[in-house]
Parts: structure tokens; sequence; C-alpha cells
């Protein structure tokens, strides 16, 4: 029988919950409890696919191809373990399963309501998660803040869990700011009193409060919390911002979290085992070489957007003993400035996206890293504006596109996949989730890789068009990375380039802390040989 953990939030929203949940699932796996996640999250939307990344930050892509919030990156990186469809509850995935049963006649003519319909297929996902995971431990977040109105029927749900499964395997925890009023020097406590006086108006009691600050929190400030929020002093856990996010486990084992929640649910625990992280902690924070990566995309003013690809970097430079200073550019102001913006970087990427706005800029950094022999990763979009720009290189005009962009090139190097044509519906019909990609001896992706094969999460309506692939390999482009019937090309890479790789499939999904993945080793470990004078020391942050 699973025993579940809920993690709520106050006064502000991204005010840490995804870091607090990933770093609790860390400490408990540190202690032999098997844990698994689940985000609940309350907007009408069936699945953050089809959101703008300006709304919405990041989509993360599961195993099994599902769209879904970004702290299930969190959730994969910390814990080591691969999420599911199913760990990604929204409003609308509820509500459409309560309306097609209700339409079915399932409920018998009932009147259906929030209360018990709708909670109840809640609490029926939650469970689910729980078991087919066969976790010992369920932890649960909900999305956006207490008092948003649209969270009321998850809050509602959760309620009703500790009745259900009994107040012994029912465990919530409440993350809150403390804001810091610069006028008087203080740590204000009356924000999280209201928030938490929300919570029990609902009928939720938190055992645990994380208390987010900028500052360091007094010994004061915690009795207070404690006594006006009728939660026990050693559970007014102090979170304070730190240099890595990777530190926040440490921080909270040491706080004595681990303890709280072993005693409070009657778990077995092992001793608790953090020397691999703690390690690895004090790596990322030693003052290292820098090593100076352009990421050149669309969304740049909005860093969520790329928060994997962020983190895979760091992963890889980590593993070469470096420290990665991440350049962000956008592509719609590379124009014929792009010598004067990238002549110092010593890689770039391009990442994902839809649409053709930047796109222009993306092929100008193509064409910059292909022309100026600096290595280069390109991420699904990232690799068609490769071929793109080689194709132009090769064929001597600009006609050369996708058709994502120019329905009528002359060369459209890129087109729809054939399982995409006559789709009409946007959300949750792209190519999406784990597929085998055979890798090419001899090549760059193969020796980065270390095997034959690779099993890679992709999201993407657009192929490389095989019709043009012998003439551009002939020229000199590598399908280094093959579907298994040959007709999909996965990888792509120059020949006559130190380390010019690209792939259509997001590799940055399934990076770890402690296992980068083997394409941003490869790209990390390019960029570092073509380090120049000036190299920066980037020293740890006070």
């Amino acid at each position: 029988m699973s025993k579940y953990i809920f993690i709520t939030g106050g006064v502000v929203s991204s005010v840490g919950k995804g870091v607090s949940v990933a770093s609790l699932g860390r400490i408990l796996k540190s202690r032999g409890i098997a844990v698994s996640g689940q985000k609940l999250d309350p907007y009408l939307n069936v699945d953050p696919g089809t959101m703008s990344p300006y709304q919405h930050g990041e989509v993360f892509v599961t195993k099994d191809g599902a769209e879904t919030d970004l702290d299930l990156g969190h959730y994969e990186r910390f814990i080591g373990v691969d999420l599911t469809q199913a760990c990604n509850v929204t409003s609308g995935q509820v509500y459409t399963t309560v309306v097609e049963q209700e339409r079915r006649g399932d409920y018998l003519g009932g009147t259906i309501q929030v209360v018990p319909h709708v909670t109840n297929e809640i609490k029926r996902r939650i469970r689910e998660v729980a078991e087919v995971s066969g976790a010992e431990v369920m932890l649960v977040e909900v999305g956006g803040t207490v008092g948003d109105i649209e969270g009321q029927p998850f809050l509602e749900a959760i309620r009703q869990m500790r009745k259900d499964e009994g107040r012994d395997n029912v465990l919530y925890i409440h993350v809150t700011f403390l804001p810091h009023i610069a006028a008087t020097d203080e740590l204000k406590t009356k924000p999280t009193q209201h928030s938490v006086n929300e919570l029990r108006r609902i009928g939720i009691q938190p055992d645990i409060i994380l208390c987010r600050s900028d500052k360091e929190v007094p010994e004061s400030i915690r009795e207070k919390i404690a006594l006006f929020c009728d939660v026990d002093k050693e559970a007014v856990i102090s979170l304070v911002t730190s240099e890595t996010i990777y530190e926040v486990p440490l921080l909270l084992e040491e706080a004595g979290l681990g303890d709280i929640v072993v005693r409070h649910l009657g778990l077995r625990s092992q001793k608790s085992d953090l020397e691999d992280w703690r390690e690895m902690v004090a790596r990322l924070k030693t003052p290292k070489e820098a090593v100076t990566i352009g990421l050149i995309g669309k969304y740049v003013d909005l860093r969520d957007a790329y928060y994997s690809v962020r983190e895979a970097l760091c992963h890889a430079a980590l593993a070469h003993n470096r420290e990665v200073k991440i350049e962000w550019l956008d592509a719609e102001e590379l124009d014929g400035t792009a010598d004067d913006r990238l002549g110092h970087i010593q890689g770039i990427v391009v990442p994902g996206g839809f649409g053709c706005r930047g796109v222009e800029g993306m092929i100008r950094a193509a064409r910059f890293a292909r022309e100026r022999q600096v290595p280069y990763l390109g991420l699904c979009l990232g690799m068609q504006t490769m071929i793109i720009e080689f194709g132009r290189h090769i064929f001597g005009t600009d006609s050369v596109n996708s058709t994502e962009f120019d329905t009528d090139s002359t060369y459209p190097v890129i087109d729809l996949s054939l399982s995409q044509h006559g789709v009409e519906q946007k959300g949750g019909t792209m190519r999406l989730g784990t597929y085998p990609c055979h890798l090419v001896s001899g090549t760059r992706a193969a020796e980065s890789y270390g095997s034959d094969v690779a099993y890679e999460r992709h999201r993407h309506r657009y192929e490389f068009n095989n019709r043009f692939r012998p003439p551009l390999e002939e020229a000199g482009l590598v399908a280094s990375g093959v579907s298994p019937d040959g007709r999909l090309v996965e990888i792509t890479e120059l020949r006559e380039h130190p380390w010019m790789v690209a792939c259509q499939f997001h590799p940055e999904f399934k990076s770890r802390p402690d296992s980068p993945h083997p394409l941003f080793l490869g790209f990390l470990g390019a960029a570092k040989e073509t380090l120049v004078e000036g190299a920066q020391t980037i020293l740890p942050l006070n």
C-alpha cells in the first residue's frame, strides 16, 4: 500500500515546489525508499503541448510520448526515474473524462458535480500511478497557488485522500515564500499565515512548511510561523535560495526533512546516503575554466523554455570539469552581424521550436558554425536549420527551405512526415515519445554513444526529406543515425567538420546530473578544445 505526500504552494507562483518535490524524492531514494512523482495542473488545457512557451515554459516529453509540465523534468533528473503520461494530470484531462463518461451514460442519469465526480476522477488518477509504479511513497505536487479558483477541486481531492487512506498514510507539505522588506530589513510571515489559513479553511492542515527565502530565516521567524500555523517548530524548515538547485536535497536533509517524513509516515528507512550527490554538488561549486556556449533560440527572454537544454549543458560541462557559460542569443536579432555576435563563442546550440520566427537567424548561426569550424549541436529544429543551411550552400539558392516555413519551396529539404498528412487536430498528434535510432559505425554520433542503437524522445511533425538525401550525402552530409527501417534520418553530421552534429529528437530530456547525455558530452568535449586566449574562471556565487 502506497503512502502519499501532497505538496502545495502559497503566496506566489514559481516558489520552487517542483524542485522541492524532486529534492524530497532524492532524499527518500537515498534511504532506500521507492518513490514516484506526479504533477496536478489546474489549467483547462488537456496538456501544455499547444501552449506558448511564454505561457508555460518548456514542454517536457516523457518516454511514452506525453507532453507535460517542466516539473516532471525536475523529478526525473533528481530521482532518476522515467515517468509516464499518467504522471501529469490537468483539469482538461479530468473534465474531458468525466464528460465522456456522462455522455456514455456511465453515471446512470445522475447529476454530475465537482464533488464527488470530478474529485473521484482526480483521486483515481493519483492511485493509478501509485499502483502501476509500485512506489512506496507517491509525491504529488498541486500546481498553482492556494486560493486559485481553478485549483479548488484538486485541493478538495487531496483533502479527501487523508480520510480515504488513513491519517498515517498521508502527509501535507506547504511551500511558501517569505518576502524581505528592505526598508526595515525584515522577513515577513503574514503572507504565509494567510496562505496556511486558506488551506485550513479548505480542510487541510499542513504537517510541514518549507519557507522559501532569499535571506536566512532566523529562529524567531520559525517559532512565529509554528505558533500561528499550528505546526511543530522542527517542521518549519528554512529553504534559502541556493547557488545551484542540486544543493537543495542536501539542505533539506540537513534540516531534518527526511527524518520528519519517515517518522510521520512510519516508513522503513535505511540510513541516508547522499555522498555521491554531495560530491557532485561540491564539484559544481568548485571554480573551473569556462566554456562559452551560444544558445540561439526564439524564446531566450524566457529561459525556462530551454530548461532541460540548459541543465544538459551543465551536466556535460561538469563531466569535463568545466563551467558552462551560456550566452542567450535571440535568433531574430542574429542578422548580418552574426560574425560580431558569435566570434568569441566556443560552441553553438540551436534548440527546438515551432514556426518561422527567428529561423533565418538560426540558419545564419549554422552557417557560421560550418564556415568557422565551430562545434555545433542542433536539437530538432536545430537539425532542420542545419540541413537547410547546408542545402543552400550546396544547391546555391535561398529557395532551399522547410515546407513549415515555405510551402512553395523549390528545394523542400524538410517536409511534413507522411504520418502528419491530413492531421488537423494539433494537440498530441506529433511524433511523440521514444523511438529507436540505429547509429552508423565510424561516425561522431556512434563514437559519442559508444553503442549501435539509442532510444530517444521525439516531439516534431517535420522530417528530413529523403528525396534530397543522395545529393546532400554526396556533398558531405552524413546520416549518422536512422530509424530501424532506414527511412527516417534521426542524426546528421558534416563529414569535413570537427563536430557539427544535429538530431531530430530531444536528447536533453534524458540527461541527468550524474549521467550526462552522450551527445552533450561529445559536444562539450569538442567545444572545450576550442578554448581561446582569455578563458574565464567562474567563481562560486556569494
